[in-house]
């Protein structure tokens, strides 16, 4: 046999085994094509035909054009649930991911017991869109609840917190805050990857603290800031339990805890407008989008790369 002939043995025998291989994977990931064809895009094109029909779970959808959309703008009790929304997002994600910065911060510092530390701050993360912790939410600012009788010991006459239109919403967003724990671990490692040398020079040069931070340490973290503003936006946008289960379901008191999700749920599974819950999920899609959008165009002008 000639070195012709068995280096082109040698490729059929290739090419077999290659073959054999991608059968292989095809195999392995068929369940998740499946999953992804049947569980996700498969209800996905559905709720967006649905977007354009009058259907009640228990009559055929009937065709009606863009009247559910139409009905978005003239809807004032949406509208409130949007305000509520985007003050949830707008005061509490800031707020978040500037306590998250400031305790990985801390951790970057090699403090004793790091992992127990890291581990204790991260399970708020885990825990805070459960049912468990929004009962429990429940408890520490109701009218009896732990908040108000801290504030007593101080001679401070307390309040329902959550019963009260004035104040509800806000204990949500504190929920929202100290569930800091996972950006803080992708700022914690964002922090370990700059390097020493940068701040030893700043330091010989004179520069104060404030000003490594400011000129070296947030410059360098600014991927993982653009990172978690991303991530954490489009989170805060689709929560749910939390007001579910403070206001029982109603978004109250005054609508005042009615985020977007809410009102959808109420929408499609409480008054069984399924049609108008669709248009009003495909336009939450957009405001995400849009946010998100806005926050890429924006990361030109503060977003660092080394490169």
């Amino acid at each position: 046999m000639s070195a012709l002939d068995e280096l082109r043995q040698l490729r059929r025998g290739g090419a077999q085994v290659r073959s054999r291989d991608n059968r292989a994977a095809f195999w392995f990931l068929a369940p998740w094509f499946a999953g992804l064809v049947f569980i996700t895009i498969g209800p996905v094109l559905a709720s967006f035909g649905l977007g354009f029909t009058k259907y009640n779970l228990i009559q055929p959808p009937r065709f009606i054009g863009l009247d559910n959309f139409a009905r978005i703008l003239t809807d004032e009790r949406l509208h409130n649930a949007l305000g509520v929304t985007f003050t949830y997002v707008l005061v509490s994600v800031p707020l978040q991911l500037a306590c998250a910065l400031g305790v990985a911060l801390l951790l970057d510092k090699g403090l004793r017991g790091l992992a127990f530390y890291r581990s204790a701050f991260y399970l708020p993360s885990l825990l805070g869109s459960s049912v468990a912790i929004a009962v429990l939410w429940t408890q520490v600012f109701g009218t009896e609840g732990l908040v108000n009788r801290v504030l007593g010991l101080f001679g401070v006459e307390g309040r329902g917190w959550i019963s009260d239109p004035d104040t509800a919403l806000s204990t949500l967003i504190v929920l929202n805050v100290w569930t800091f724990g996972s950006p803080m671990i992708i700022f914690l490692a964002g922090l370990r990857q700059i390097p020493v040398v940068y701040y030893e020079a700043a330091a010989i040069d004179g520069a104060s603290r404030w000003a490594r931070f400011r000129r070296i340490t947030l410059p360098l973290l600014s991927p993982i800031l653009f990172f978690n503003l991303v991530l954490q936006i489009i989170h805060a946008f689709q929560s749910f339990t939390q007001a579910f289960v403070v206001s029982g379901g109603t978004g109250g008191p005054s609508d005042s805890t009615m985020f977007y999700t809410l009102y959808l749920y109420q929408q499609g599974f409480s008054r069984f407008d399924m049609g108008y819950a669709s248009a009003l999920a495909w336009f939450l899609l957009l405001i995400i989008a849009a946010f998100t959008a806005i926050n890429f165009w924006a990361a030109r002008y503060w977003v660092f790369y080394d490169d």
